[in-house]
């Protein structure tokens, strides 16, 4: 059993990113700029935007970071939308979700420039990721797929089954694995014998939001176990979607809550900011 190293692997693509920067502000002068838009105060995502900053910084990009109090109207976060899509100097926005109750995700997503939208959530840009010419991945499934690379874990051919079906998660993870010839099921709640479908999983990837859902059961001997869950145990300590200590020596790789797929995600919102840049310069 292989422990899949989030930590190691994000590093190398920031390192790629930081190079890539590098490159654009000495040939071109163009410093690449992600704006993070924060509603209210969630603790959970004050976190993520601080590591959003960090690593900002460590690539060498322009950050900006909008805090605005949880009683923010709609019209007032449109209008902020509205003026970072004009701004030159900002090539990525990003707003944290999820957004207090009574404002309207989608509505925001949509009035986000597909251009500037380094998440990926915008109709344009899922749209693009079915047809399989995309500009942009979400962060989280692409974070995925680069683990596998770099572990050099065959996609194609394989049986691939997604636990949950979100737009941000499921949905798109089930596209890449199936760009890359794998034979895809997703299960959801709604799912008949779902111990049995996961367990002819080779790949089985667990984005459910539920502590340790996934026993040592539903896992094929010899299957590679992508865990995309945050979770809390009844110990309130961090933990994934997959119960870690009794699934780990039945797979032939495993990642880790925390330190497997929560790094990735943030190196490839890098990644999308630095290509967003480039597009945007005709580059």
């Amino acid at each position: 059993m292989q422990i899949i190293d989030g930590k190691k692997v994000s590093a190398q693509v920031k390192q790629e990113v930081k190079n890539e920067t590098e490159l654009l502000k000495k040939e071109y002068s163009i410093t690449p700029g992600l704006a993070v838009v924060i509603v209210g105060d969630d603790p959970a995502s004050r976190v993520y935007v601080n590591n959003k900053k960090k690593a900002c910084e460590l690539v060498g990009f322009h950050s900006e970071e909008y805090a605005l109090p949880a009683e923010t109207t709609q019209e007032e976060l449109l209008s902020l939308v509205k003026e970072l899509n004009e701004k030159k100097d900002i090539n990525g926005i990003l707003v944290q979700l999820p957004l207090p109750k009574h404002l309207d995700d989608k509505t925001v997503i949509e009035a986000i420039n597909p251009l500037k939208d380094v998440d990926a959530f915008h109709a344009v840009n899922v749209g693009k990721i079915m047809l399989g010419e995309y500009d942009f991945l979400p962060c989280t499934p692409a974070g995925v797929m680069e683990m596998l690379h770099y572990y050099n874990i065959e996609v194609s051919g394989k049986n691939c089954v997604v636990i949950g079906r979100s737009n941000i998660v499921g949905k798109p993870m089930a596209m890449l694995l199936l760009h890359e010839n794998g034979t895809v099921t997703i299960c959801h709640s709604r799912t008949k014998n779902l111990a049995e479908v996961c367990s002819r999983a080779d790949i089985l990837v667990a984005a459910v939001g539920k502590p340790k859902f996934v026993t040592a059961d539903m896992v094929k001997e010899g299957a590679v176990v992508i865990d995309v869950g945050m979770d809390r145990d009844e110990n309130g300590k961090l933990c994934g979607d997959v119960d870690f200590e009794n699934v780990k020596d039945k797979c032939s790789y495993i990642t880790p809550v925390p330190g497997g797929v929560g790094p990735m995600t943030i190196a490839t919102l890098m990644k999308n900011t630095v290509k967003a840049a480039k597009i945007q310069n005709n580059l």
